[in-house]
């Protein structure tokens, strides 16, 4: 099964690691570090679908972690030699620059949990799975984050148009022509 993922999910998988890695050039190596450590330990899947979704998931945690690490050795580099960071790595085709570029802005965790969430389309207890958080963790870093892309990157293309908002009450509603009670105890029709 790891032949047929690799052969045949491996643009998928690079472009998935380039979002949630903020880094094409290392997008590679980060699906070849997942594909080793899912199918290291004799794993055994029904399907290419589920053997794609656990290295999905390896990704992630991986590029959290390397994230980490980075920035440790970046914190010491620059306390070294205090020399600025260097610029992000170019982005994945399939995404635009800008939305590349903000998405390297947020934290690790932040990011992880925007793509899974926005871009993978996995549901907040997948991601929270994914990523070894609680639900609310993952609800939180991905408010956080989309509201840092959306200052970054501007309202979104007909934003502009307004929207009616309904609120609830806090009686249920019934049904049109239905008899409720008014305040002074008679009915009247909704």
């Amino acid at each position: 099964m790891l032949d047929q993922v690799a052969r045949e999910r491996w643009p998928r998988l690079v472009a998935h690691a380039t979002l949630v890695s903020g880094s094409a050039a290392e997008a590679p190596d980060l699906v070849q570090e997942a594909l080793i450590a899912t199918f290291r330990g004799r794993a055994r899947f029904t399907s290419v679908a589920q053997a794609e979704a656990y290295v999905r998931r390896a990704i992630a945690s991986r590029a959290v972690d390397e994230s980490r690490r980075r920035r440790r050795e970046r914190l010491v580099a620059l306390r070294a030699a205090a020399q600025p960071v260097a610029a992000p790595d170019e982005p994945a085709p399939t995404v635009g620059r800008d939305v590349v570029r903000a998405l390297s802005t947020l934290s690790p965790r932040e990011r992880a949990c925007v793509v899974l969430r926005r871009m993978e389309d996995l549901s907040v207890a997948e991601t929270a799975a994914a990523l070894g958080l609680s639900e609310g963790a993952v609800k939180r870093y991905t408010s956080d984050g989309l509201a840092r892309l959306t200052t970054l990157l501007g309202a979104s293309p007909g934003s502009d148009e307004t929207a009616p908002v309904r609120t609830r009450t806090s009686t249920p509603a019934s049904k049109p022509g239905t008899p409720t009670t008014t305040t002074n105890g008679t009915e009247a029709a909704r």
